[in-house]
């Protein structure tokens, strides 16, 4: 030990690797190992030599003088080189080793490794050095011995191992959270849509294999799979069990997948649900059971009684009266399914939730009528905000008794603040499925009623109708069809589209695409403006080839208006469809016309809406400082806040530098960035970066600021952030 610790050079045992007895050499490599923490400069100077004795086959310990030359060269931070001798190391390269060397190329080796696998799936010629895949296996194998699961599946979802994820979550000794675990990060880490695939459907098989499969889990996979087929094989295995609440769980996976509101994917569904044997009227209801809601019963209607087929009661069928004739396994099995089929539809949930609104309704109409006093009678701008600011704070609730007690007020409005009050009615009466046609038929085209001489009243009712039953227009697409066609007043063409686009949303319905698409032709700058973004309403996250037809539209025409709806429209098109959209992206972002760059950078936002994807981050902060447009670069940083909304904390500190920008146009967009990421989370970075901007020298960067500072304090009370009551 003595001997040891007086040691202060490595020359002696560097001058032993010259001697031609194997045993010398090797004596030296074993303490120079144990030495080049300290003395890995000395060593340096004469690693040429120690990659001699590697490079010598001969030499028994070739992988001793390997691992040598790896340390040497990760203390002279050649990282690439230290990772090639170390995988010469073979075993001697300990992966349990608890250093910072072995840290360190560890790291390195499963980036590379997973650079490889990457290269490989995306069919690229590459190939992967069975050593490097043979030190991240052992990584693995270590991490699932020693019960680290989550390391373990983090590194074979980057590494693209799903044999090794597989076996990770099998081990595991809650496969449940493990499973809920790694569904988490294929949605928040896996970029690449096709491998997102790939992982959901091993989760799914291994959730399948379970003793007791979670259904809800199951589920909500194949939704993201677009497997309609898959989920009904579900819901037909529970509602036909014997067991209640297997019945109970088949309406919950019904209510959550109605939750994410991806209509086509519904109507899927619920279309390959076969059909009752029973009709509802003779399905025998429960003479003592209180309904929870009812598919037509008015909001504010005091009865509760429900016809048979309105009835959404989740109650125990099993002492349901039958008949002699009837089978009870298909009575039971016919009601639950005319109640699944209700909530798939959307009605349920629709009409519950109207129903919250409508009793739990706390909007103080002091302040529309203090707002209404202040501003000046003449001035249309502050008129349209009054109304506007109603439709907002009565969303959804029925309420309409502000317009109702200022009608000769509402009056003043014109032209398009006509249209725009008309529609806000639509936005008052959201959900109302059944009464909504009534509600507006005072000022819908041809009624003969109060209003209805009006294009912009008639246009702004079509669009309400739109509002209302917006995802859920099985009742009112024919109306809006025939009231397209049977027009040739652009403003009326103009509330219909954007009506029929709301109602069918991402229906990809074929008729209404060509109808709308007529309109689109007739080259009218304002009906034009609403068919393109209409389009892509109904096209919505399809990813479908008409994009290219838009395109291809909207560099022929010389309306404006128009080549900015179709720029909406097309972006649409491609909303969720991440890296498939990326060959459409960049045809818009190199195009010529400002206005198509301004629709690229929409398209990327809703391509990657809330992934926080890298690429799409840089290339928004690209455009938004490179472009010569100050619409593009206005709408770049504004698209940041779409891509970031699943992680807001990030967006003040992203778009900090672009807030204090010379150009207002950019500040502008910094601040909606910072709204719409940030939307009723009252974060206080998000309040601290917009105060300084609602006091800005521009008047449209106030208003932005404005605007964003509101979307961020939205259900924030002073009690979270003592400047919500100054800003209120």
């Amino acid at each position: 030990m003595a001997t040891a610790m007086v040691i202060s050079s490595a020359n002696s045992l560097l001058a032993m690797l010259n001697e031609p007895h194997p045993h010398l050499k090797v004596h030296a490599l074993s303490n120079l190992n144990a030495f080049v923490d300290n003395f890995w400069p000395e060593i340096s100077t004469s690693v040429t030599l120690i990659e001699s004795l590697y490079e010598d086959e001969e030499f028994d310990q070739r992988q001793l003088a390997a691992l040598l030359v790896s340390k040497v060269f990760y203390y002279l931070g050649e990282l690439n080189d230290s990772l090639s001798y170390a995988l010469g190391a073979g075993p001697l390269f300990d992966v349990s080793e608890d250093s910072d060397y072995v840290h360190t190329l560890l790291a390195k080796a499963i980036d590379e490794y997973a650079a490889l696998r990457s290269k490989e799936l995306n069919r690229e010629a590459v190939k992967v050095d069975p050593r490097l895949e043979a030190i991240v296996e052992r990584m693995l194998d270590k991490c699932i011995l020693e019960g680290k699961f989550q390391q373990a599946i983090g590194i074979a979802v980057e590494c693209r191992r799903l044999d090794k994820l597989e076996e990770a979550i099998t081990k595991s000794d809650n496969i449940q959270g493990t499973l809920s675990y790694c569904i988490n990060i294929s949605h928040t880490f896996v970029n690449l849509r096709e491998y997102r695939r790939e992982v959901l459907l091993l989760l799914v098989k291994i959730y399948q294999k379970l003793p007791t499969p979670d259904y809800l889990s199951i589920c909500q996979c194949l939704m993201d799979l677009d497997d309609p087929e898959g989920v009904v094989s579900i819901l037909e295995k529970l509602l036909r069990s014997a067991n209640k609440d297997e019945a109970l769980l088949a309406f919950q996976i019904a209510f959550d997948l109605v939750e994410n509101e991806r209509q086509a994917f519904l109507l899927n569904v619920r279309d390959r649900l076969p059909e009752p044997k029973l009709k509802p009227s003779e399905v025998p209801q429960h003479g003592s059971s209180e309904p929870v809601g009812a598919q037509n019963q008015e909001v504010n209607a005091g009865s509760d009684q429900t016809s048979p087929s309105e009835d959404v009661s989740m109650a125990d069928e099993a002492n349901t009266p039958v008949s002699n004739v009837m089978d009870p396994a298909e009575v039971t099995y016919a009601d639950r399914l005319v109640k699944v089929k209700g909530i798939l539809s959307g009605e349920t949930s629709i009409q519950l939730t109207l129903q919250f609104l409508y009793s739990h309704n706390r909007s103080d109409l002091l302040i529309l009528k203090t707002i209404k006093q202040s501003v000046e009678m003449r001035n249309s701008v502050c008129h349209s905000a009054t109304i506007n600011a109603n439709a907002i704070m009565h969303a959804g609730t029925t309420v309409d008794t502000f317009l109702r007690e200022n009608l000769d007020w509402l009056s003043r409005a014109t032209n398009w603040a006509k249209f725009s009050a008309t529609a806000g009615l639509g936005v008052i009466h959201r959900g109302h499925l059944q009464q909504g046609r009534s509600l507006m038929a005072p000022y819908l085209p041809q009624s003969g009623a109060v209003g209805g001489g009006s294009p912009y009243s008639e246009g702004g009712a079509l669009y309400a109708l739109g509002l209302i039953h917006a995802n859920h227009g099985e009742g009112i697409k024919q109306f809006l069809r025939d009231s397209l066609r049977s027009t040739n007043v652009e403003v009326i063409q103009h509330g219909a589209c954007l009506g029929l686009g709301l109602s069918s949303l991402g229906t990809a319905d074929e008729e209404i695409y060509d109808d709308v698409k007529n309109v689109l032709y007739t080259d009218s700058a304002v009906a034009g403006e609403a068919a393109g973004i209409s389009m892509g309403l109904l096209m919505v996250g399809s990813g479908s080839e008409k994009a290219s037809e838009m395109l291809a539209y909207a560099h022929e025409t010389q309306h404006e208006k128009i080549i900015r709806g179709l720029a909406l429209g097309i972006a649409l098109t491609v909303y969720g469809r991440e890296e498939e959209a990326d060959t459409l992206i960049e045809q818009l972002t190199r195009d010529q016309d400002p206005i198509l760059r301004y629709g690229g950078m929409y398209a990327l936002a809703l391509a990657y809406r809330g992934t926080a994807n890298n690429k799409a981050i840089r290339q928004l902060l690209h455009f938004a400082v490179s472009d010569v447009s100050d619409d593009v670069r206005r709408t770049a940083v504004l698209a940041l806040g779409f891509v970031l909304y699943s992680e807001p904390e990030q967006t003040p500190r992203i778009v900090s530098l672009l807030s204090e920008s010379y150009n207002p146009h950019v500040r502008y967009g910094a601040a909606l960035a910072v709204g719409i990421s940030c939307a009723g989370t009252g974060l206080s970075e998000a309040i601290s970066l917009l105060e300084p901007l609602t006091s800005d020298v521009v008047d449209f960067v106030r208003q932005g600021a404005l605007i964003a500072m509101a979307m961020v304090m939205v259900q924030t009370s002073e009690a979270i952030d003592p400047r919500v009551g100054n800003f209120r």
